[in-house]
C-alpha cells in the first residue's frame, strides 16, 4: 500500500508540473503573437510609412515618460489590425537620422500617418484615447506636416544627414576618449582642427566652381564702359585716345635716340643744338 501511495503522489506532482508547463506556454503565446503587431521603424525600411495609415511613437530607453507610455502603447498595438492601422515605434538612440528627419524635440513623440501625409498627435495618452483618435478619425481636424518639412522633402533629408554626422561625432568621441586614451581637451582639439581645414578646402572648392561657372566681369573688354554714363564713357574714350596718341609720339621720338648727338656753332654765337646723325642741316 505504501509503495501504491509513493507511485500514486509522484504521478499527480508530475501532472501538475506538466499541466503549469502547459498553461505557462498557452498564456505566452498569445502574448507574442500580439508583440508581433508593433513594428520597429529604422532607417531602412521608414519608406514604408508612406503607404497606409500610421500611427509612430518615438522613444529612448532611457526616458521615463516613454518607459510608462510603453505598456499603453503595447495594448494599443493589439488593436491594429482591429482598426487597419499599423502602429510602430522608433528608438531614437539607435535611428538618429529619423529624429532628424521629423524633427523629434521632446520625448516620447507621436505621429500619426495617412498615405505619405503626416499629423503630430498632441492628445491624451492612454489606450482608449488613443482608440477613438483612430476610430473616429479625429485625425482629420489636425492640420497636417507641411511638405517643405514632411521626412521626403529636401530640408529633411539634409537635417537627417546632419543628426547622422552628429551621432557619427559623438561615437569618434567616444572612441577617441575611451578606448584610445585620448584626453577630452585632445578631443575637442583635433576635431577644431578637422572642422578648419574642412572648411579652408570647401572654401576652395566653392570659389574655384564659381569662378568657372560664373568668370568676373571685370577682365571683360569694355566691362568699365558698359558701367558708367554716356557722357563720362565718352571723356573716357577720349582720355584713351590722347594717352595713345603721346604713347605713338613716344615711339617716334624712341627712333631718334638710337642716333649720334653733335653740337654745332652757328652764326658766331655759342649756340648748341641738337641733331641726329642723318638729318639735313638747313642753310643759313
Amino acid at each position: 500500500m505504501a509503495c501504491t501511495y509513493t507511485r500514486r503522489v509522484r504521478m499527480t506532482a508530475g501532472a501538475c508540473v506538466f499541466s503549469a508547463l502547459i498553461a505557462t506556454c498557452v498564456l505566452q503565446l498569445p502574448a507574442s503573437a500580439k508583440q508581433g503587431n508593433l513594428r520597429l521603424i529604422t532607417d531602412g525600411n521608414w519608406e514604408d510609412i508612406l503607404t497606409g495609415e500610421w500611427m509612430i511613437e518615438f522613444f529612448a530607453p532611457w526616458c521615463p515618460a516613454c518607459q510608462q507610455l510603453q505598456p499603453v502603447w503595447n495594448e494599443f498595438a493589439e488593436w491594429g489590425e482591429d482598426l487597419g492601422v499599423n502602429i510602430a515605434k522608433v528608438d531614437v538612440t539607435e535611428q538618429p537620422g529619423l529624429s532628424g528627419r521629423f524633427i523629434i524635440t521632446a520625448l516620447p513623440t507621436i505621429y500619426h500617418c495617412k498615405d505619405g501625409v503626416f499629423r503630430r498627435y498632441q492628445g491624451a495618452r492612454s489606450k482608449d484615447d488613443f482608440l477613438s483618435f483612430i476610430d473616429e478619425k479625429k485625425w482629420q481636424s489636425i492640420e497636417p506636416v507641411s511638405s517643405w518639412f514632411g521626412p521626403s522633402s529636401f530640408l529633411m533629408k539634409a537635417m537627417s544627414g546632419l543628426f547622422k554626422l552628429s551621432m557619427f561625432i559623438r561615437n569618434c568621441h567616444n572612441y577617441l576618449t575611451e578606448q584610445l586614451g585620448v584626453p577630452v581637451w585632445g578631443s575637442y582639439g583635433i576635431f577644431a582642427l578637422a572642422t578648419l581645414i574642412s572648411g579652408l578646402v570647401l572654401g576652395l572648392v566653392l570659389v574655384f566652381i564659381a569662378d568657372f561657372a560664373f568668370p568676373s566681369r571685370r577682365f571683360a573688354p569694355n566691362y568699365h564702359h558698359r558701367k558708367l554714363p554716356a557722357g563720362q564713357a565718352r571723356l573716357l574714350q577720349q582720355l584713351e585716345d590722347e594717352q595713345e596718341a603721346d604713347g605713338e609720339e613716344e615711339d617716334d621720338d624712341e627712333e631718334y635716340s638710337g642716333k649720334t648727338e653733335e653740337w654745332q656753332r652757328a652764326d658766331g654765337a655759342d649756340v648748341l643744338r641738337r641733331r641726329g646723325v642723318g638729318v639735313p642741316e638747313e642753310d643759313t
